[in-house]
């Protein structure tokens, strides 16, 4: 049978963005189809990219051949690093966006994008095969159907979706826009668990009605750090950010409304974001709470609007206006969009396989916001494999499954298929156990190679990696060869305690730095201060790093594992009911996976051991 295209993309969100580019550029045949053009790409939220965790995903996405990394490149207007003043394991670039401009250069790439095509139409059922168990095309609102061998669902907050100011709701995924009508339903009646999830997002108002005066100026770093891998610089026009603050006032105006909020009246079902709270969940939830920061974040550089981070709310829109201007620097403010609160289907993640692929229909992949996830980040790096899972099922290989000891986005992924989540998940470095070597300055190190494999990266992506393991091992041999003499203390005053050592063994030393040692160590000067850096952290915590490498073998000695498919867990006497039930159910393919299903007991697991190991005694 011959199909209209391979693949079919629905959603053009950031993750039906990566997957959309990461298909085509495979070399199939593929459509993507959205409610709106001119949405491509947009920030539903925030008008930043990275952050804690999701800066690291953000280089994976780019070391993995994603497009996010270079999109902010290109639309950055500030760039910081986070916790730098902390140990590198929490480190994480963080940049605001021009989000007009992030939205118009991916719409343009895409557009340009050999072997991909665009479609403005709402996708609302799939064509199965007779059984019902493969994927065979889609449906649209306008009537039409696109035959495929895979697709891939990204339908963001708009599945089902309404959003709620005070009184007033509409169906809408996004203030002013549609929502995906018919997916959600025809979904249950196909056999998904869909849940219901919540979210916000903040007032906007005009630049020229604030007072910023009267908040705290918040600069980005002097030097733009290219997020992607294949930019050597950036330069690009730097805008502030400001601070201020909550009052006693604006507290007391959001509890004597309180009663009108659709959160506290009942309105809203679905389970909001925990670490990401409306201003009326953190008056309400912590009234020990004098004050409350507001971060005052620019869109773009050819727009007055001004977004309003840490003060996200669905009050009616009168009493925003009245808390808003009892906040420092807004007493005069003027609102151009309210704030207001979205609900909307997701499908529940365990219904996936670790390549997110679901385990009901194959072909049929999903990611980003519809398997329950908050954040860009989090849904590019899901659009990106799910895309790069697509192809490779395509291809007949097998998938590519990111530990959780490789990346970041194999935490991710990991926790969402083993663990499902009934809140919008957000990534954070706390969740990743081996942090330290999932650091953002090397995910090229970790990830490329295996780009190189799928097909996303070629010779160009061959030859830096070769450059900076070659250069990064030269500047490491430089350190280890250079020794330290009386004189070389006079000129760097820490290094007193280390005359006759290796400059590589006086680097463990917190008190000394490597963009120093230039002074007295001539051939460091005019290197990549990207490369001086890495080098620096890979020679300081080379004692954590082997120790967390130990624990990683541990780790995978657990990961390969594997547990056949057809496993019949009903074979395995003295498993607990619950382990039975809940493995069953996530159906793990290793013993590690199997591990971190909340409910299976250590036990449980040593049971499963001794029959992988001895498959005769399955029956």
């Amino acid at each position: 049978m011959t199909m209209d295209f391979d693949a079919i993309v629905i959603g053009g969100g950031h993750a039906g963005i990566e997957a959309a580019l990461a298909l085509s550029r495979l070399n199939f045949k593929t459509l993507l189809i959205t409610q709106n053009l001119d949405c491509i790409g947009k920030m539903s939220c925030n008008p930043a990219i990275g952050g804690l965790a999701k800066g690291n995903l953000v280089r994976e996405i780019d070391a993995l051949g994603g497009q996010m990394a270079r999109l902010i490149d290109a639309t950055m207007i500030q760039y910081r690093l986070l916790n730098e003043s902390k140990g590198p394991a929490v480190q994480a670039p963080r940049a605001q966006a021009d989000m007009y401009e992030y939205a118009c250069l991916a719409r343009w790439v895409m557009e340009k994008q050999a072997g991909l095509e665009l479609f403005q139409d709402t996708a609302t059922d799939f064509l199965l095969n007779s059984r019902g168990d493969e994927i065979r095309g889609v449906v649209t609102e306008r009537g039409k159907s696109f035959t495929c061998r895979t697709a891939v669902l990204t339908t963001g907050t708009f599945m089902e979706a309404k959003i709620f100011i005070g009184n007033y709701t509409a169906v809408s995924g996004r203030i002013g826009e549609p929502a995906a009508m018919g997916l959600g339903p025809n979904l249950s009646k196909m056999g998904f668990t869909l849940g219901r999830l919540k979210t916000g997002t903040p007032a906007r108002v005009l630049k020229s009605s604030l007072h910023f005066d009267r908040m705290t100026l918040q600069e980005g770093d002097k030097a733009m750090i290219p997020f992607s891998y294949f930019n050597d610089s950036i330069e690009r026009p730097s805008v502030p950010c400001h601070i201020t603050h909550t009052t006693e006032e604006t507290h007391k105006i959001i509890r004597d409304n309180i009663h009108l909020s659709p959160l506290y009246g009942g309105k809203i079902t679905g389970i909001g974001p925990r670490y990401c709270p409306s201003i009326e969940d953190k008056v309400m939830r912590f009234p020990e709470r004098q004050r409350h920061q507001v971060f005052v974040e620019p869109e773009g550089l050819q727009s007055e609007e001004m977004y309003l981070n840490g003060i996200s709310s669905s009050l009616p829109e009168d009493v925003q206006e009245k808390f808003l201007r009892t906040v420092p620097g807004f007493e005069d403010m003027v609102i151009m969009k309210p704030g207001y609160a979205v609900e909307y289907d997701y499908v529940d993640p365990t219904q996936l396989s670790p390549s997110l692929e679901t385990k009901r229909v194959q072909g049929l992949f999903i990611a980003g916001q519809t398997n329950g996830t908050s954040g860009y980040e989090e849904a590019a790096a899901q659009g990106l494999m799910a895309g790069i899972n697509a192809a490779m099922k395509m291809q007949g290989k097998e998938p590519l499954i990111l530990s959780r000891a490789e990346a970041y986005a194999g935490v991710l992924i990991d926790d969402l298929v083993t663990r499902g989540t009934k809140e919008p998940y957000r990534l954070f470095t706390s969740r990743a156990e081996y942090r330290l070597s999932l650091r953002h300055d090397a995910c090229d190190m970790r990830l490329f190679e295996k780009a190189m494999a799928v097909g996303l990266h070629g010779e160009e992506a061959a030859e830096r990696l070769k450059n900076k393991k070659n250069t990064l091992e030269e500047i490491k041999t430089l350190l280890a060869e250079r020794k330290i003499k009386t004189g070389d203390a006079q000129k760097i005053g820490q290094l007193k305690s280390h005359t006759g050592e290796s400059l590589a063994v006086a680097l463990k030393d917190p008190l000394v730095q490597i963009k120093n040692l230039g002074i007295i160590c001539d051939t460091l000067n005019g290197r990549d201060p990207r490369h001086l850096k890495q080098v620096e952290l890979d020679i300081k915590y080379e004692g954590y790093i082997k120790r967390q490498e130990e624990q990683i073998k541990r780790f995978e000695r657990l990961e390969s594992l594997k547990i056949p498919e057809e496993f019949n867990y009903d074979t395995v006497t003295g498993l607990s009911t619950e382990s039975r039930e809940k493995l069953k159910k996530i159906r793990p393919v290793s013993l590690g996976q199997a591990s971190r299903i909340s409910g299976v007991r250590p036990a449980d697991i040593s049971l499963l051991l001794v029959y992988l190991r001895n498959p005769c005694k399955q029956v």
